[in-house]
Protein backbone atom coordinates (compact mmCIF):
# COMPACT_ATOMS: atom_id res chain seq x y z
CA UNK A 1 0.00 0.00 0.00
CA UNK A 2 2.68 2.14 0.77
CA UNK A 3 4.74 1.63 -2.73
CA UNK A 4 1.15 2.34 -4.33
CA UNK A 5 0.55 5.37 -2.67
CA UNK A 6 4.07 6.81 -3.41
CA UNK A 7 3.51 6.10 -7.15
CA UNK A 8 -0.12 7.76 -7.10
CA UNK A 9 1.91 11.05 -4.60
CA UNK A 10 4.40 10.97 -7.37
CA UNK A 11 1.98 11.11 -10.22
CA UNK A 12 0.34 13.75 -8.93
CA UNK A 13 3.05 15.68 -8.06
CA UNK A 14 4.18 15.62 -11.93
CA UNK A 15 0.73 16.45 -13.23
CA UNK A 16 1.10 19.75 -10.79
CA UNK A 17 4.46 20.54 -11.99
CA UNK A 18 3.19 20.10 -15.53
CA UNK A 19 0.00 21.99 -14.86
CA UNK A 20 1.99 24.74 -13.75
CA UNK A 21 4.58 24.61 -16.26
CA UNK A 22 1.57 24.94 -18.86
CA UNK A 23 -0.12 27.99 -17.04
CA UNK A 24 3.73 29.78 -16.35
CA UNK A 25 3.88 29.09 -20.32
CA UNK A 26 1.27 30.58 -21.19
CA UNK A 27 1.23 33.97 -19.47
CA UNK A 28 4.89 34.20 -20.32
CA UNK A 29 3.84 33.46 -24.31
CA UNK A 30 1.19 36.09 -24.33
CA UNK A 31 1.47 39.22 -26.39
CA UNK A 32 -0.23 41.99 -27.81
CA UNK A 33 1.15 44.13 -30.18
CA UNK A 34 1.63 47.73 -30.03
CA UNK A 35 -1.09 50.08 -30.54
CA UNK A 36 -0.87 52.22 -33.60
CA UNK A 37 1.24 49.65 -35.45
CA UNK A 38 1.93 51.21 -38.86
CA UNK A 39 1.35 48.54 -41.60
CA UNK A 40 2.81 48.11 -45.05
CA UNK A 41 0.96 47.72 -48.14
CA UNK A 42 1.89 44.94 -50.52
CA UNK A 43 1.78 46.16 -54.24
CA UNK A 44 0.23 44.18 -56.65
CA UNK A 45 1.57 40.87 -57.90
CA UNK A 46 0.06 41.51 -61.42
CA UNK A 47 -0.98 44.41 -63.73
CA UNK A 48 -3.62 46.54 -61.97
CA UNK A 49 -7.16 46.64 -63.96
CA UNK A 50 -9.32 48.98 -62.58
CA UNK A 51 -9.13 51.88 -64.66
CA UNK A 52 -11.80 55.05 -64.15
CA UNK A 53 -12.28 55.83 -67.91
CA UNK A 54 -14.75 58.90 -67.44
CA UNK A 55 -12.13 61.10 -65.56
CA UNK A 56 -9.22 59.81 -66.78
CA UNK A 57 -7.25 59.90 -64.39
CA UNK A 58 -4.59 57.20 -62.88
CA UNK A 59 -5.76 53.82 -61.16
CA UNK A 60 -4.40 54.44 -58.08
CA UNK A 61 -7.12 56.97 -57.25
CA UNK A 62 -10.68 56.00 -56.35
CA UNK A 63 -13.19 57.48 -58.77
CA UNK A 64 -15.81 59.56 -57.19
CA UNK A 65 -19.62 59.51 -58.57
CA UNK A 66 -18.75 56.07 -59.52
CA UNK A 67 -20.32 52.78 -58.49
CA UNK A 68 -17.58 50.71 -55.87
CA UNK A 69 -18.45 47.46 -54.32
CA UNK A 70 -16.85 46.11 -51.43
CA UNK A 71 -17.06 42.55 -50.09
CA UNK A 72 -16.57 41.36 -46.55
CA UNK A 73 -15.85 38.14 -45.30
CA UNK A 74 -15.00 35.90 -41.87
CA UNK A 75 -13.93 33.00 -43.92
CA UNK A 76 -13.48 30.64 -40.35
CA UNK A 77 -9.73 29.70 -41.35
CA UNK A 78 -10.92 27.39 -43.48
CA UNK A 79 -12.21 24.54 -40.94
CA UNK A 80 -15.96 25.67 -41.42
CA UNK A 81 -17.43 23.86 -44.21
CA UNK A 82 -21.47 23.45 -43.89
CA UNK A 83 -20.42 19.86 -42.08
CA UNK A 84 -18.40 21.40 -39.28
CA UNK A 85 -19.05 22.43 -35.59
CA UNK A 86 -16.44 24.26 -33.08
CA UNK A 87 -15.76 23.01 -29.77
CA UNK A 88 -15.72 26.58 -28.54
CA UNK A 89 -19.65 27.20 -29.69
CA UNK A 90 -20.77 23.83 -28.62
CA UNK A 91 -19.44 21.57 -31.46
CA UNK A 92 -17.22 18.47 -31.89
CA UNK A 93 -14.19 19.96 -33.87
CA UNK A 94 -11.08 22.48 -32.57
CA UNK A 95 -9.45 21.96 -36.09
CA UNK A 96 -10.49 21.78 -39.70
CA UNK A 97 -11.06 18.07 -41.24
CA UNK A 98 -8.16 17.71 -42.94
CA UNK A 99 -4.71 20.04 -44.25
CA UNK A 100 -6.49 19.05 -47.93
CA UNK A 101 -9.81 19.89 -47.07
CA UNK A 102 -8.32 23.63 -45.18
CA UNK A 103 -6.52 24.79 -48.61
CA UNK A 104 -9.38 23.61 -51.10
CA UNK A 105 -11.84 25.38 -48.54
CA UNK A 106 -9.04 28.96 -48.61
CA UNK A 107 -8.64 28.15 -52.55
CA UNK A 108 -12.18 28.02 -53.07
CA UNK A 109 -13.22 31.13 -51.01
CA UNK A 110 -10.22 33.28 -53.64
CA UNK A 111 -11.75 31.65 -56.61
CA UNK A 112 -15.27 33.54 -55.09
CA UNK A 113 -13.61 36.53 -54.32
CA UNK A 114 -12.38 36.58 -57.98
CA UNK A 115 -15.95 35.49 -58.86
CA UNK A 116 -17.47 38.88 -57.04
CA UNK A 117 -15.11 41.26 -59.17
CA UNK A 118 -15.49 43.89 -56.10
CA UNK A 119 -12.94 46.93 -56.09
CA UNK A 120 -12.35 46.33 -52.39
CA UNK A 121 -12.25 43.23 -49.89
CA UNK A 122 -12.57 42.70 -46.67
CA UNK A 123 -11.50 39.37 -45.02
CA UNK A 124 -11.32 38.14 -41.34
CA UNK A 125 -9.94 35.06 -39.75
CA UNK A 126 -7.09 34.67 -42.11
CA UNK A 127 -4.55 31.91 -40.65
CA UNK A 128 -0.92 32.48 -41.36
CA UNK A 129 0.44 30.08 -39.01
CA UNK A 130 -1.82 28.36 -36.95
CA UNK A 131 -2.72 24.64 -35.76
CA UNK A 132 -5.96 24.83 -36.35
CA UNK A 133 -5.44 25.09 -39.80
CA UNK A 134 -3.30 22.74 -40.53
CA UNK A 135 -0.04 26.24 -41.18
CA UNK A 136 -1.11 26.76 -44.34
CA UNK A 137 -0.47 30.44 -45.02
CA UNK A 138 -3.88 31.25 -46.53
CA UNK A 139 -3.21 34.67 -46.89
CA UNK A 140 -0.63 33.69 -49.86
CA UNK A 141 -3.67 31.69 -51.20
CA UNK A 142 -5.90 34.47 -51.35
CA UNK A 143 -3.35 36.60 -52.89
CA UNK A 144 -2.62 34.17 -55.23
CA UNK A 145 -6.14 33.99 -56.46
CA UNK A 146 -6.38 37.66 -56.47
CA UNK A 147 -2.81 38.84 -58.14
CA UNK A 148 -4.55 42.32 -58.99
CA UNK A 149 -5.05 43.44 -55.93
CA UNK A 150 -3.29 45.46 -53.29
CA UNK A 151 -3.41 44.22 -49.99
CA UNK A 152 -2.64 44.98 -46.26
CA UNK A 153 -2.72 42.20 -43.35
CA UNK A 154 -2.94 43.40 -39.93
CA UNK A 155 -2.51 40.52 -37.67
CA UNK A 156 -5.13 40.40 -35.07
CA UNK A 157 -3.29 37.49 -32.87
CA UNK A 158 -0.73 34.99 -32.01
CA UNK A 159 -1.79 32.80 -29.34
CA UNK A 160 0.28 30.15 -27.23
CA UNK A 161 -1.15 26.92 -27.60
CA UNK A 162 -4.10 25.85 -26.34
CA UNK A 163 -3.85 22.29 -24.90
CA UNK A 164 -8.07 21.26 -25.26
CA UNK A 165 -9.54 19.16 -25.72
CA UNK A 166 -6.95 17.10 -24.67
CA UNK A 167 -7.56 14.53 -27.61
CA UNK A 168 -6.12 16.65 -30.25
CA UNK A 169 -5.60 20.35 -29.23
CA UNK A 170 -6.51 23.76 -30.75
CA UNK A 171 -2.94 24.54 -30.49
CA UNK A 172 -1.68 27.68 -31.28
CA UNK A 173 -2.81 30.49 -33.39
CA UNK A 174 -1.66 33.24 -35.39
CA UNK A 175 -4.59 35.52 -37.38
CA UNK A 176 -5.26 38.39 -38.93
CA UNK A 177 -7.25 40.84 -41.28
CA UNK A 178 -6.42 41.10 -44.87
CA UNK A 179 -7.19 44.21 -46.88
CA UNK A 180 -7.09 43.78 -50.56
CA UNK A 181 -7.85 46.88 -52.78
CA UNK A 182 -7.73 47.39 -56.68
CA UNK A 183 -6.58 50.96 -56.12
CA UNK A 184 -3.16 51.84 -54.53
CA UNK A 185 -3.05 52.10 -50.66
CA UNK A 186 -0.52 54.61 -49.89
CA UNK A 187 -0.67 53.77 -45.79
CA UNK A 188 -1.96 51.67 -43.46
CA UNK A 189 -1.99 51.04 -39.92
CA UNK A 190 -2.99 48.49 -37.29
CA UNK A 191 -5.57 49.90 -33.78
CA UNK A 192 -4.92 47.88 -30.86
CA UNK A 193 -9.22 47.70 -29.46
CA UNK A 194 -9.67 47.36 -25.22
CA UNK A 195 -9.77 43.65 -24.10
CA UNK A 196 -10.63 41.77 -20.81
CA UNK A 197 -7.92 41.48 -18.10
CA UNK A 198 -7.00 38.31 -16.53
CA UNK A 199 -7.89 34.52 -18.23
CA UNK A 200 -10.47 35.71 -20.50
CA UNK A 201 -7.43 37.30 -22.36
CA UNK A 202 -6.50 34.22 -23.42
CA UNK A 203 -10.06 32.96 -24.51
CA UNK A 204 -11.38 36.56 -27.24
CA UNK A 205 -7.23 36.50 -27.63
CA UNK A 206 -6.02 39.84 -29.04
CA UNK A 207 -8.19 42.41 -31.09
CA UNK A 208 -7.61 45.00 -33.20
CA UNK A 209 -8.84 46.68 -36.61
CA UNK A 210 -7.08 47.67 -39.63
CA UNK A 211 -7.42 51.23 -41.36
CA UNK A 212 -6.25 51.84 -45.22
CA UNK A 213 -5.74 55.43 -46.77
CA UNK A 214 -6.42 55.35 -50.31
CA UNK A 215 -6.01 58.38 -52.66
CA UNK A 216 -9.58 59.50 -54.43
CA UNK A 217 -9.99 61.53 -57.58
CA UNK A 218 -11.00 64.71 -55.86
CA UNK A 219 -7.91 65.14 -53.24
CA UNK A 220 -9.25 63.17 -50.43
CA UNK A 221 -8.88 59.98 -49.43
CA UNK A 222 -11.52 57.09 -48.77
CA UNK A 223 -10.07 55.22 -45.51
CA UNK A 224 -11.04 51.75 -45.38
CA UNK A 225 -11.79 50.21 -41.41
CA UNK A 226 -11.24 46.36 -41.75
CA UNK A 227 -12.76 45.11 -38.17
CA UNK A 228 -13.28 41.72 -36.22
CA UNK A 229 -14.72 42.84 -32.58
CA UNK A 230 -14.81 40.12 -30.00
CA UNK A 231 -17.29 37.29 -29.58
CA UNK A 232 -16.25 35.53 -26.38
CA UNK A 233 -15.98 38.68 -24.00
CA UNK A 234 -18.11 38.05 -20.73
CA UNK A 235 -17.78 41.74 -19.95
CA UNK A 236 -20.42 43.43 -22.21
CA UNK A 237 -18.69 46.67 -21.20
CA UNK A 238 -15.62 45.65 -23.69
CA UNK A 239 -18.16 45.37 -26.56
CA UNK A 240 -18.66 49.55 -26.19
CA UNK A 241 -15.36 50.16 -25.31
CA UNK A 242 -14.06 48.70 -28.76
CA UNK A 243 -16.66 50.71 -30.60
CA UNK A 244 -15.74 54.03 -28.88
CA UNK A 245 -12.28 53.38 -30.32
CA UNK A 246 -13.47 52.63 -33.78
CA UNK A 247 -15.77 55.78 -33.67
CA UNK A 248 -13.11 58.07 -32.39
CA UNK A 249 -11.05 57.50 -35.34
CA UNK A 250 -13.42 57.05 -38.00
CA UNK A 251 -14.94 60.60 -36.72
CA UNK A 252 -11.80 62.22 -36.65
CA UNK A 253 -11.42 60.99 -40.53
CA UNK A 254 -14.75 62.18 -41.49
CA UNK A 255 -13.79 65.73 -40.01
CA UNK A 256 -11.04 65.95 -41.66
CA UNK A 257 -13.34 65.80 -44.67
CA UNK A 258 -12.34 61.62 -46.00
CA UNK A 259 -14.77 59.32 -46.95
CA UNK A 260 -15.04 56.64 -44.12
CA UNK A 261 -16.13 52.92 -44.96
CA UNK A 262 -15.70 50.07 -42.27
CA UNK A 263 -16.97 46.78 -42.95
CA UNK A 264 -16.39 42.97 -41.06
CA UNK A 265 -17.35 41.08 -38.49
CA UNK A 266 -19.24 43.19 -35.92
CA UNK A 267 -19.84 39.63 -33.24
CA UNK A 268 -23.64 41.93 -32.82
CA UNK A 269 -26.84 41.48 -34.44
CA UNK A 270 -27.55 44.41 -36.68
CA UNK A 271 -30.81 43.31 -37.76
CA UNK A 272 -31.86 44.40 -33.84
CA UNK A 273 -33.44 40.27 -33.65
CA UNK A 274 -32.51 37.96 -36.20
CA UNK A 275 -34.19 34.97 -34.79
CA UNK A 276 -37.29 36.78 -35.85
CA UNK A 277 -36.51 37.09 -38.95
CA UNK A 278 -34.78 33.90 -39.87
CA UNK A 279 -37.49 31.61 -37.65
CA UNK A 280 -34.72 30.16 -35.29
CA UNK A 281 -34.30 30.87 -32.08
CA UNK A 282 -31.31 29.62 -29.86
CA UNK A 283 -31.25 27.35 -26.95
CA UNK A 284 -29.88 29.46 -23.26
CA UNK A 285 -30.47 32.38 -25.02
CA UNK A 286 -28.82 34.83 -27.88
CA UNK A 287 -25.06 34.97 -27.54
CA UNK A 288 -25.40 38.01 -30.15
CA UNK A 289 -26.71 41.30 -28.48
CA UNK A 290 -28.38 43.66 -30.73
CA UNK A 291 -25.85 46.01 -32.25
CA UNK A 292 -26.17 49.20 -30.03
CA UNK A 293 -27.39 51.79 -32.69
CA UNK A 294 -28.06 54.72 -30.71
CA UNK A 295 -23.75 54.71 -30.19
CA UNK A 296 -23.55 55.40 -33.48
CA UNK A 297 -22.14 58.83 -33.79
CA UNK A 298 -23.61 61.88 -35.89
CA UNK A 299 -22.29 61.65 -39.61
CA UNK A 300 -22.31 57.86 -39.64
CA UNK A 301 -24.82 55.17 -40.53
CA UNK A 302 -24.83 51.20 -39.85
CA UNK A 303 -25.97 49.21 -43.17
CA UNK A 304 -26.87 45.97 -42.30
CA UNK A 305 -27.39 43.77 -45.24
CA UNK A 306 -30.55 42.62 -45.94
CA UNK A 307 -33.29 42.21 -48.71
CA UNK A 308 -37.17 41.34 -47.39
CA UNK A 309 -37.88 39.85 -50.45
CA UNK A 310 -35.04 36.96 -49.85
CA UNK A 311 -33.54 37.35 -46.37
CA UNK A 312 -30.19 35.49 -45.79
CA UNK A 313 -28.62 35.58 -42.83
CA UNK A 314 -24.20 36.15 -42.97
CA UNK A 315 -23.44 33.70 -40.19
CA UNK A 316 -24.56 30.85 -38.15
CA UNK A 317 -24.02 29.42 -34.92
CA UNK A 318 -21.40 26.82 -35.06
CA UNK A 319 -22.47 24.11 -32.05
CA UNK A 320 -23.86 21.71 -35.13
CA UNK A 321 -23.49 21.05 -38.61
CA UNK A 322 -25.37 23.68 -40.90
CA UNK A 323 -28.81 22.86 -41.00
CA UNK A 324 -31.29 25.77 -41.73
CA UNK A 325 -34.28 24.26 -39.75
CA UNK A 326 -32.45 24.11 -36.71
CA UNK A 327 -29.26 26.13 -36.64
CA UNK A 328 -29.56 29.78 -35.39
CA UNK A 329 -28.88 32.12 -37.73
CA UNK A 330 -28.09 35.99 -37.34
CA UNK A 331 -26.55 38.99 -39.66
CA UNK A 332 -23.51 39.99 -37.45
CA UNK A 333 -21.30 41.17 -40.64
CA UNK A 334 -21.83 44.39 -42.03
CA UNK A 335 -20.92 47.98 -42.78
CA UNK A 336 -20.46 51.41 -41.45
CA UNK A 337 -20.40 54.31 -43.37
CA UNK A 338 -19.80 58.19 -42.90
CA UNK A 339 -22.64 60.55 -44.58
CA UNK A 340 -20.33 61.24 -47.67
CA UNK A 341 -20.52 57.67 -48.85
CA UNK A 342 -23.96 56.97 -50.54
CA UNK A 343 -25.01 53.16 -50.05
CA UNK A 344 -26.93 52.01 -52.99
CA UNK A 345 -27.33 48.42 -52.36
CA UNK A 346 -26.23 46.00 -49.84
CA UNK A 347 -26.91 42.23 -49.51
CA UNK A 348 -25.94 38.94 -48.17
CA UNK A 349 -24.77 36.28 -50.76
CA UNK A 350 -26.16 32.94 -49.97
CA UNK A 351 -23.86 30.41 -50.05
CA UNK A 352 -25.39 28.08 -47.82
CA UNK A 353 -22.51 28.71 -45.50
CA UNK A 354 -20.57 25.73 -47.79
CA UNK A 355 -17.11 27.39 -47.13
CA UNK A 356 -17.36 29.36 -43.21
CA UNK A 357 -19.57 29.55 -40.79
CA UNK A 358 -20.31 33.18 -42.68
CA UNK A 359 -21.43 34.20 -45.67
CA UNK A 360 -19.69 36.96 -47.33
CA UNK A 361 -21.86 40.42 -47.40
CA UNK A 362 -21.65 43.22 -49.90
CA UNK A 363 -21.97 46.67 -50.27
CA UNK A 364 -22.29 48.65 -53.38
CA UNK A 365 -21.70 52.41 -52.70
CA UNK A 366 -21.00 55.84 -54.36
CA UNK A 367 -18.53 58.22 -52.89
CA UNK A 368 -20.52 61.94 -52.77
CA UNK A 369 -18.91 64.98 -54.33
Amino acid sequence: MRKALKWILAAVAVLILILAAYVTYVFTAYYRLEDHLVLTPEPAASEHTAQPEQTGQPTQFVPVGENLTVTSWNIGFGAYTDQFSFFMDGGDYSRGFSEEIVKETVESIGTQLADFGSDFNLVQEVDVDSTRSYHIDEKALLLEALPSQNAVFAQNYDSPYLFWPLIKPHGKSKSGLLTLSDYEITSAARRSLPIQDGFAKFIDLDRCYSSSRIPTTNGKELVLYNVHLSAYATDPTIADQQLSVLYEDMTAEYNAGNYVVCGGDFNKDLLGDSSAIFGVSMEGGNWAKSFPFDSVPDGFSIVAPYNPDHPVPSSRNADAPWDPETNYQLTIDGFLISDNVECLTADTVDLQFAYSDHNPVQLTFRLKY
